[in-house]
């Protein structure tokens, strides 16, 4: 039987393919903008100037100022780039840290949006921003930071390194995965996040060895896809709660951390949300979903330590007690001592471990 639910679609353009970047001209002529203005990391400044190029006349220059968490003093900076150049549109190109920009701006100015991802981060489909202040990391839901539209280039993605390909990918999947315990999960979102997870969890451990895969590549391009959507339309747990105090307090990296904390937050979530672990070891073909995460990360090579980002140990207790300070609604509640024991073995790399009864009742 299928429970009473509510769906409600973003208003998100998207094209798909192979060459897509082809069309950011007809995209801009789209959205009725004039003067567009690129974003980027500063690593990413020679792509924002051939992306600036592509867009001739309309082009309004390239801000290369782009970083991790999203610093507000940052924002302040490229707001004076956006004034200065009198742009009407951002063009966002890369990962997370230059969509989270584009946001930031979106939020203060109602500069339209227009994604070009070049990593799996799936912010581009949410109406999701955190920003970082004073070491603190916020998080607001709202429609005034949704993109308007969104190009995935296959093409774009083909030079991400093997590394990258298999952290990005780990936090689309963290999306997808808690999507499936979300409060206001539904048939809809759940369809999508186990597909996510499943063409995800296939296409990874291909790119690690074969990063030019184009097959493979778009697989994964078409999950992160998925795993973005399921992040927009639905709630976030605890899994997203703990990376973003970790990544703001101890300003680590964002899809490290996740691909770090995710297979402990399912193990810490497992019994109260055992719908959402068939469907994960499903995706998986694991016999157990923490599990079958944790042995994923490993095969993939990727930092499964904390410690390993530069996380100290003595930021442990730190980070358990802000973890707990205004939590996000979770299926399994959250206590301040399994939340550390949780950290800990994060932060050593130690396999996950489900909770006993008796911390269950605790």
């Amino acid at each position: 039987m299928i429970k009473t639910f509510t769906y409600e679609a973003l208003p998100i353009r998207v094209r798909f393919g192979s060459g897509a970047i082809a069309e950011i001209g007809a995209e801009l002529e789209r959205l009725g903008a004039r003067r567009a203005l690129v974003l980027t990391t500063p690593q990413q400044a020679g792509e924002g100037q051939r992306i600036a190029a592509m867009i001739g006349g309309a082009s309004a220059g390239v801000f290369s100022g782009a970083t991790m968490h999203t610093p507000v003093e940052v924002t302040e900076t490229a707001l004076q780039a956006l004034s200065a150049a009198a742009a009407d549109c951002v063009v966002s190109l890369g990962g997370g840290s230059t969509t989270g920009l584009g946001k930031a701006l979106a939020l203060r100015t109602g500069v339209q949006q227009l994604v070009i991802p070049t990593t799996y981060a799936g912010s581009e489909m949410t109406p999701i921003l955190g920003e970082t202040q004073d070491g603190r990391k916020t998080t607001i839901r709202s429609l005034d930071v949704l993109p308007e539209a969104v190009i995935y280039d296959v093409d774009l993605t083909l030079s991400l390194p093997p590394g990258l390909s298999a952290t990005s990918g780990m936090n689309a999947i963290a999306h997808a995965v808690e999507a499936l315990y979300a409060r206001d999960r539904n048939p809809v979102i759940s369809l999508m996040a186990e597909d996510s997870i499943r063409t995800l969890s296939s296409a990874l451990p291909i790119l690690v060895h074969e990063p030019r895969n184009m097959e493979a590549r778009s697989m994964a391009l078409y999950g992160a896809w998925l795993a973005g959507c399921c992040l927009g339309t639905v709630g976030m747990a605890l899994h997203h709660k703990l990376c973003h105090t970790l990544g703001g307090t101890f300003n680590l990296p964002h899809a490290e951390t996740h691909t770090i904390v995710l297979p402990h937050a399912v193990a810490y979530n497992a019994s109260a949300a055992p719908e959402a672990m068939a469907s994960i070891t499903r995706a998986l073909g694991a016999p157990d979903a923490a599990q079958g995460l944790f042995d994923l990360v490993r095969a993939l090579g990727t930092p499964r330590a904390l410690a390993d980002l530069g996380m100290p140990a003595d930021g442990i207790e730190m980070a358990a007690d802000l973890a707990v300070e205004n939590p996000y609604w979770n299926p399994r509640p959250v206590t301040r001592d399994a939340i550390r024991d949780l950290i800990g073995r994060a932060h050593a790399g130690e396999r996950p471990v489900a909770a006993s009864r008796a911390e269950e009742a605790a």
